[in-house]
């Protein structure tokens, strides 16, 4: 049982940390927390993962009734809120959003697509924080939300695939196994939308950490 409660712990923090990508957001996440999480084998599994407390204490929260079960409390916030759309304050103009829907209709996962998406002026104005801004404007667009959900995922896939390579660059030490074993969720779930290469990354990550355990 212990290493299927490993199993369903780390899905349960993967889909607390991506879901600002996943339909439904925390009405569909939260259901799943709940129900998956009823073995206390699993919640000290998620003790020993990073930020898995966190969900715990977000777990805790949904079940006393505390937390609505579309919520989450916004000291709990997975990667400090920086992927939440809550702010409803951010707009685009008419005219922006026009443009932001043509450059989206056409966009592919591809770093080319990426890069003249991050290029247009109206996402450059929002600087480090375009992602959740831009996320905060569209939010009552469920169609364009959508397509920079899709934009979000890839700079993700990007960033990780980044991690990935220069973790495999360095000098392997037990300092980089536990970050490779803290990001591994996420390259399990990035890595793949690489391909070939992509699995062949994750299995070097793999045979790394199992090659000092």
């Amino acid at each position: 049982m212990s290493q299927q409660a490993h199993i369903i712990a780390q899905r349960l923090l993967n889909l607390y940390r991506q879901e600002h990508v996943i339909n439904g957001g925390w009405a569909a996440v939260n259901r799943v927390f709940v129900a998956e999480s009823n073995d206390e084998q699993i919640i000290k599994e998620l003790e020993n993962l990073p930020t898995g407390k966190r969900l715990i204490a977000h777990i805790n929260n949904l079940r006393s009734g505390k937390t609505p079960m579309d919520s989450i409390d916004k000291d709990l916030l997975p990667y400090a809120g920086l992927m939440s759309g809550q702010d409803t304050n951010i707009s685009l103009t008419a005219e922006e959003i026009a443009e932001l829907k043509n450059a989206l209709a056409d966009f592919q996962p591809s770093i080319e697509n990426l890069n003249d998406i991050k290029q247009m002026s109206l996402v450059q104005k929002f600087g480090n924080n375009w992602a959740k801004d831009i996320k905060a404007a569209v939010a009552n667009d469920s169609v364009l939300s959508q397509q920079w959900n899709n934009v979000i995922q890839t700079d993700t896939a990007y960033n990780i695939w980044n991690s990935a390579q220069k973790l495999l660059s360095e000098t392997l030490t037990e300092r980089n196994r536990a970050q490779i074993q803290a990001d591994m969720p996420e390259f399990e779930t990035y890595l793949p939308m690489f391909g070939d290469s992509g699995k062949k990354v994750l299995d070097k990550l793999r045979t790394f950490v199992s090659s000092l355990n």
